[in-house]
């Protein structure tokens, strides 16, 4: 397993659009992600432990964002013949036992994550409401393991910042994660 970090983010950079089909089937576009104030688009994984360490801290900060016109959409980007527990299948069951607050889509062919430029699970791209680039750091102290329930919420506080006004802050610490797993 390779651990990588996230590049710096490139304030302003137009969100990529992008047309996926979630858990059940149904294909999401970005414009029906997008919240009134703007996007958070993540690429996570099942397997990834750095993902399972944030999964209930995911599920509250996108439930706190979405009231404030942030919307939130998760894409597992990773190839599930490699990981089984990336399959399609297995996105469900966990999006059903978390209660994901977010559309789970599947990016089978890898395209999205290549336009993106996604590097690990997990990978967050903050937006604004002029579907601008805002935010490209981690969820929190969490590595492999929950940080302490006190630790700065920075992809939250950045997050929160973009719904008030419109800019990320311009200090941001990289998202950490493993590699995604690319196609051969």
């Amino acid at each position: 397993m390779v651990s990588l970090e996230t590049p710096v983010c490139e304030f302003g950079k137009d969100v990529i659009e992008f047309a996926l089909p979630d858990v059940d089937g149904k294909i999401w576009t970005t414009q029906e992600c997008a919240g009134e104030k703007g996007l958070l688009v993540m690429f996570i994984c099942n397997h990834c432990p750095y993902v399972k360490a944030i999964r209930e801290r995911l599920v509250r900060d996108t439930r706190e964002l979405k009231a404030l016109g942030i919307n939130s959409v998760a894409i597992m980007s990773n190839d599930p013949s490699r990981y089984e527990e990336d399959s399609p299948e297995n996105m469900k069951k966990v999006a059903q036992e978390y209660d994901f607050p977010f559309p789970y889509l599947l990016d089978a062919t890898q395209t999205v994550a290549k336009q993106y430029g996604a590097v690990c699970t997990p990978d967050f791209f903050g937006y604004n409401k002029d579907m601008k680039l805002q935010y490209r750091g981690r969820l929190d102290a969490s590595r492999k393991e929950t940080a302490p329930e006190d630790v700065k919420r920075d992809l939250f506080d950045a997050m929160k910042q973009v719904a008030q006004t419109g800019h990320g802050p311009k200090e941001q610490i990289p998202s950490m994660g493993c590699s995604i797993k690319w196609i051969d």
